[in-house]
């Protein structure tokens, strides 16, 4: 099993910045490729980016690109998701998630196994 915790959210204005954290223990945590979700009010859950734990190798959703950064500290076992320029329709509990296998690509909540609790991020106007 791989336990997921996600901390770092919090209420922001808009045109700032904020990162989370998500730390990965477990017996089946193994340098897995992480990713991050988010849902806002009355919406489904999105994806937001991921990263490939042994290459770096990063993918974002469109709304996001050149925005936010998902990064991961290996010693620490933590993926980040540092966010710039937030909006208020960035608004939602963003969600840490963690694949059991590895795949060519990462943009769906099936590509992943694992789930965190979620973090509320609010961003005001």
């Amino acid at each position: 099993q791989v336990q997921l915790v996600e901390s770092g959210g919090g209420l922001v204005q808009a045109g700032n910045s904020l990162r989370l954290s998500c730390a990965a223990s477990g017996r089946s945590f193994s340098r897995n490729d992480m990713g991050w979700f988010r849902q806002a009010p009355g919406k489904e859950r999105e994806f937001v980016a991921a990263i490939r734990w042994n290459t770096g190798t990063t993918f974002y959703a469109d709304s996001v690109k050149g925005r936010f950064a998902i990064s991961r500290d290996s010693a620490k076992n933590t993926a980040y998701l540092q966010m710039g320029s937030l909006k208020p329709e960035d608004t939602a509990v963003y969600y840490c998630a963690a694949a059991l296998y590895y795949r060519s690509g990462y943009s769906n909540e099936a590509d992943f196994d694992y789930w965190g609790q979620g973090t509320q991020v609010t961003v005001s106007s």
